[in-house]
């Protein structure tokens, strides 16, 4: 796949069946999302990929946070529910580290860098996906069940697999809305 046409006419689609990339695929993606932008070569990031059975224990990990916010049954089966939009889920982590030259925002940044580049490889080997974060990402006992603590942050839970409708075009938008020169 051309990579400029890759890059230009990214689209999410949110319907995604099975199956999922693995073996070089999966490598494939992982090693891009390893190459993402990264000032002082801090590494600042963590993948962890559900398939199989860590979509059930990622659906538990969700529907509990509903279930403690005391959230009613439709937003609990809902939370439970969504890691089963896609046959596999990465969930990416920003792991920050103190740095003098490199502050916070930067490596977290670049952790977001990461899971866009490890969709652009999904999409190159022909797979989807779609990158969601949403207020699971921030609540407590995600963050805990994750070992995230302090600066860290889920930035995003990655959905991959094959696409399963026709993806809409890629919305046209006009340069001059959104750039300026000095």
């Amino acid at each position: 796949m051309d990579a400029l046409h890759l890059l230009t006419q990214r689209r999410s689609i949110p319907r995604l069946s099975a199956p999922a990339p693995e073996g070089e695929a999966l490598e494939n993606m992982l090693a891009a999302g390893l190459r993402a932008p990264d000032h002082g070569a801090l590494t600042p990031w963590e993948f962890v990929v559900a398939t199989g059975e860590g979509l059930d224990k990622l659906s538990a990990i969700l529907k509990n946070a509903a279930q403690a916010d005391n959230e009613e049954s439709a937003v609990i089966e809902k939370a439970a529910n969504s890691p089963y939009r896609a046959p596999m889920v990465i969930t990416v982590i920003a792991r920050t580290k103190s740095h003098d030259k490199v502050p916070l925002i930067e490596q977290h940044i670049s952790a977001g860098c990461a899971a866009q580049a490890m969709q652009m490889a999904a999409v190159a080997q022909g797979f989807q996906g779609f990158w969601r974060t949403g207020k699971w990402a921030y609540h407590a006992a995600v963050r805990e069940s994750f070992n995230v603590a302090g600066d860290d942050q889920i930035v995003g839970f990655l959905y991959v697999g094959t696409p399963d409708c026709t993806p809409a075009n890629a919305p046209k938008r006009d340069t001059s809305k959104y750039v300026s020169y000095l």
